[in-house]
């Protein structure tokens, strides 16, 4: 669908799309800017805007808008459009992220309104991600498609090794997901998706601010042939604004893809009887081109004070970690008899990460040290025939730790020393190997899609026999504008390693836990028509053998414990875009989103205080406009009001009081203006403009108003 701008310009048309930087963008040979879709309105995955001129100072404001009703979204094992998926998938654009008031991508988050993210200090350090009531470790982390959770806590799942500018994309994925994800999608999945090296350029940039903030990053792509490479690097510092909350943290990130190109013609061009030209590439059904191999490697590195992160009554906390990621994966096709295909995708991955904990800094009370390793493989097939397109595949992930804390104990012999401290020995171990086999059916009718899945799971450290967790997501579109979806979904997750050995003063984890068990029931209506987005959505979760770790009296430690608990609530959100009315407008959108969330225990065992599970948002608005200001300068305004339920033991001294106290609902209003050019961007971001201190979690203030600029060049070829 063309719309009117300033300057009116021809625009391409693709039946087929996909993220990969050898896919059919790339053919082009120019450079292409994917546009606007609100993070507020929690919708199915779409491309607002492509252009194939070059990019322009008001590119963000200002651009041709073109609809693409047949984007391939990630909610299923087989890959859907977005007009076929059933799933609802959130999406926060490059666009969005070029716009937002943020520095770090666990900031960018807390701009969606399923998601809750707490945080113990500024730029993503110390974060907690949930989504809609559940807690941190329910939800898979992916870095394009690949799961880098990590299974010695959710603490750590988001100390992602990408920047911000990595980022094209992230793609949420509200509710169980384990049929398409595995365990660790129990309450949803969010998956980051970088850019690649389809074109050849790159940037250099920088930042600094309030409380001892700055900030360096750079980032290069080549592209080459069949060949595409990305390189990026970074590095952070800040006092923090609080209290013990001071950082440094690093990471790299390289990227890479081989794809041959072809002279054959895509489908829809063969089905007209067309050509795409000499650098067409033969796609799949889902619009992927036919064969080809990726790899990625990732680094980062943090050192931090944990201001009382696992209790107020120590509030110098130390903690450091490290991470490294690698991946391989490949695309091919197989060739059945009738001439049938099958596209099958194996991948291979590894994630280490290295922890070092003090209770008190630079003393041996309390101190741990771990050492997690997660190796993968998993292959995914899926073939089309006359009843739709059926998918399955297998994934096998071994999961293991070393640490002096979490695990059961080792022989003297079978110690191993600490990497970097020789004089301290890892001297407990634990291991499982996680199986699971997917089967998933997807009826694609023109009005309706019907997906039904079953995943059939095993764990050795749960009696080694497989379990089924079906699901079935159903759409029907009755008119051009309009999507109605229902599902239902069974999910699993295994406990963490924290969760199962974790012992300090403060704490004490139960070898005994359950895995936990949910049953999930969504459904939403979305429209869409010119000018505006609009969604309304509710969903139901029934948990059983919940894990959370709680006090049964104020005198208590904190324990890991099983329980019943359901989950419940609805959000509705409206995006209005005036340019899509009216091409002269200043303001190019506004966005309204608002959620609610209950919870009801289904036990009768007393608890007196819930450290993560029951410490949900009730309610959470945000708001936002985007617009322009005078020539290449604009402002993106974004505000959020949340009421968090639950409460926090008051600390005097460093001593529990035992009295309880209510967290209190507090609003906080950012602004970023840009000023952008094809050769450089100036920005200047201000949170917390108000400077209201608020508590994220019990006993930590939060700092008050915050302030970073920041410079970028950008080198194009």
């Amino acid at each position: 669908m063309q719309k009117t701008t300033f300057e009116r310009r021809a625009s391409l048309r693709f039946k087929h799309f996909t993220r990969r930087g050898y896919a059919l963008f790339s053919c082009l040979g120019r450079e292409v800017v994917i546009g606007t879709l609100s993070v507020a309105t929690l919708s199915n995955a779409k491309a607002e805007g492509v252009s194939v001129r070059k990019e322009k100072a008001e590119d963000t404001l200002q651009r041709t808008e073109l609809k693409l009703d047949e984007v391939v979204v990630t909610g299923s094992r087989a890959p859907l459009t977005q007009a076929e998926a059933a799933k609802i998938v959130s999406v926060i654009t490059r666009d969005d992220i070029q716009r937002a008031a943020v520095e770090s991508v666990n900031d960018l988050l807390k701009t969606a309104i399923g998601v809750d993210v707490r945080q113990r200090g500024g730029f993503g350090v110390q974060t907690d991600i949930s989504i809609c009531g559940g807690t941190y470790d329910q939800v898979a982390i992916l870095l394009n498609g690949v799961n880098i959770s990590n299974p010695q806590t959710g603490h750590f799942s988001a100390d992602f090794p990408v920047s911000l500018d990595d980022i094209v994309r992230i793609e949420i994925i509200e509710g169980a997901s384990s049929r398409v994800y595995g365990a660790s999608a129990f309450n949803g999945a969010i998956n980051i998706v970088t850019r690649g090296g389809e074109t050849s350029g790159g940037s250099v940039s920088a930042e600094g601010g309030s409380y001892g903030s700055f900030g360096m990053s750079a980032r290069g792509s080549i592209a080459s042939g069949a060949f595409a490479n990305s390189l990026s690097a970074g590095y952070k510092q800040s006092d923090g604004g609080t209290d013990n909350s001071y950082f440094r943290k690093s990471q790299a990130f390289y990227q890479g893809s081989y794809k041959p190109r072809t002279r054959s013609l895509s489908r829809e061009a063969s089905n007209k009887g067309g050509s795409t030209g000499d650098k067409s590439t033969l796609l799949s059904p889902s619009g992927e081109p036919e064969g080809g191999i990726s790899w990625q490697l990732g680094m980062s590195t943090m050192r931090y004070g944990a201001n009382t992160f696992y209790s107020a009554a120590y509030p110098d906390q130390y903690e450091s970690n490290a991470r490294i990621f690698a991946a391989v994966k490949a695309d091919a096709v197989a060739s059945l008899a009738g001439g049938r295909k099958v596209h099958i995708v194996p991948s291979v991955y590894w994630n280490r990460y290295y922890d070092h904990f003090q209770l008190i800094r630079g003393k041996e009370t309390g101190e741990n040290f771990h050492r997690t390793d997660v190796y993968g493989i998993s292959v995914n097939a899926y073939t089309d025939w006359f009843l739709g397109r059926t998918a399955f595949g297998a994934d096998v992930r071994q999961e293991g730790i070393l640490s002096t804390n979490l695990g059961r104990s080792l022989e003297e012999s079978e110690y191993v020393t600490v990497m970097g401290h020789g004089d301290k020995n890892y001297t407990k171990r634990e291991q499982r190997t996680d199986v699971s086999y997917f089967m998933e059916h997807n009826f694609l009718l023109r009005d309706f899609t019907a997906s039904l899945g079953v995943v059939a799971n095993m764990n050795t450290a749960y009696n080694s026999s497989f379990r089924f967790y079906p699901g079935v997501d159903l759409s029907y579109r009755p008119a051009k504008a309009w999507k109605m979806t229902v599902s239902w979904n069974m999910a699993f997750r295994m406990p963490t390693f924290t969760d199962l050995f974790y012992k300090s003063p403060t704490l004490e984890g139960n070898k005994d836990l359950k895995p936990e068990k949910t049953q999930s029931l969504r459904v939403g209506v979305q429209y869409r028509a010119k000018g505006v987005e609009a969604r309304l959505g509710g969903f139901y979760d029934w948990g059983k053998d919940m894990i959370d770790w709680v006090m049964y009296s104020p005198e208590d430690v904190y324990r890991s414990a099983n329980f019943k608990l359901d989950n419940r609530g609805y959000e509705v959100a409206i995006d209005l875009l005036p340019r899509e009315v009216m091409a002269q407008s200043m303001v190019s959108r506004l966005r309204l989103g608002y959620a609610y969330i209950d919870q009801k225990r289904r036990d009768g065992v007393p608890i007196f205080k819930s450290n993560y599970a029951m410490e949900y948002l009730r309610h959470k608005f945000v708001a936002g406009i985007d617009h322009k200001i005078v020539g290449n300068l604009t402002a993106s305004w974004a505000f959020r009001w949340q009421q968090r339920m639950g409460s926090y033991i008051v600390y005097e001294n460093n001593k529990s009081t035992g009295v309880s106290r209510p967290y209190t609902p507090f609003g906080l209003l950012d602004v970023k203006l840009l000023w952008t050019e094809r050769r450089y961007e100036l920005s200047l971001t201000m949170n917390n403009l108000t400077s209201y201190r608020y508590h994220d979690l019990g006993n930590i203030p939060q700092p008050g108003f915050w302030l970073m600029a920041g410079a970028k060049i950008k080198i194009n070829k």
